[in-house]
């Protein structure tokens, strides 16, 4: 089977202040996501699965999904608070949700034994990222043999606040030694730093890090281990965190690797990340995409029943 496009578009978009999923970035009404999808059709992939939260699924549909119908195999998987596993509740007082381990973990059903290529509907990762993640997945069977589509962590920032990124440790052979996930990441002159105790102290990252914008090229193994991996972490959040803990994708990326069941490839790309983490970072993605359709990587109109 050809591996499957999952776009998890089911986050509370807190820092944005609204659905970002959904906000036109051209003249024409399209949103980022037209653009992933536009990258990924042209890629080879034929096959989409949404995630997305009930509460804004005709707004949801309205923007995006129906068009879509149109040009690939879609599919909606719904990530909601009480989709757990057998013996656990949703704590008293928690809306958040659960974080990309459970959003993928959702999809289990739609997926059905395939290979699968996650990523986050508000980033803009560029065509490259779409080929080399097909290739891989078409080329690469072996079931717990992945990979990550890798940025220099410059690429990847934004001028507004801070971005949560994944950051790779990348050993001689160009596999995933260890990953990081750091949700408080900012620019510092002209490299980056992070910090892990609400601003009070910062960590420089090294020039030239490559980090994981969450698209992975994920063979069929990856759906054991989180199905494996999520309930232990569920425990450890009802114990440290409740209303707030989350089980992210690098970590389950990393607990994998660390007991040596999942081999993971970095692959970098150079195409610069744009996105709308902050509503101040509009103008400069629209400006952005206006100028890669001017070099030609996208055309005026990106479909023709816009």
């Amino acid at each position: 089977m050809k591996p499957k496009l999952v776009i998890m578009a089911a986050g509370m978009g807190s820092r944005y202040g609204g659905l970002k999923q959904i906000d036109p970035v051209d003249k024409y009404g399209n949103i980022i996501i037209d653009f992933s999808i536009y990258d990924a059709l042209r890629a080879g992939f034929e096959d989409i699965v949404f995630i997305i939260k009930h509460e804004i699924e005709a707004d949801f549909k309205a923007a995006i999904g129906n068009r879509m119908e149109k040009h690939a195999n879609v599919q909606y998987v719904f990530q909601q608070l009480d989709m757990l596993p057998d013996g656990f509740t949703v704590p008293e007082g928690r809306v958040k949700p659960w974080g990309t381990s459970h959003a993928v973990l959702c999809c289990k059903e739609a997926l059905s034994g395939s290979a699968f290529v996650p990523l986050n509907a508000d980033d803009y990762y560029g065509p490259e990222a779409f080929r080399i993640a097909y290739d891989f997945l078409t080329k690469n069977n072996n079931e717990n043999e992945h990979c990550v589509i890798g940025y220099p962590v410059a690429n990847t920032l934004t001028e507004h606040g801070y971005v949560s990124r994944g950051v790779c440790e990348v050993d001689a052979n160009g596999n995933l030694a260890d990953i990081h996930e750091r949700t408080k990441i900012r620019m510092a002159g002209e490299g980056a730093e992070y910090t892990e105790d609400d601003g009070e102290t910062f960590i420089k990252i090294p020039e030239g890090a490559t980090v994981s914008m969450n698209m992975w090229g994920f063979n069929t193994g990856m759906m054991k281990e989180l199905e494996q991996g999520f309930p232990v972490m569920l425990e450890k959040i009802a114990r440290e965190n409740p209303l707030k803990g989350e089980d992210y994708l690098p970590e389950a990326v990393r607990r994998a690797i660390s007991a040596n069941r999942a081999s993971v490839k970095v692959i970098p790309t150079h195409d610069r990340w744009h996105g709308v983490t902050y509503p101040q970072d509009k103008p400069a993605l629209m400006e952005a995409i206006e100028k890669l359709k001017k070099e030609g990587v996208y055309p005026e109109k990106l479909w023709n029943d816009r």
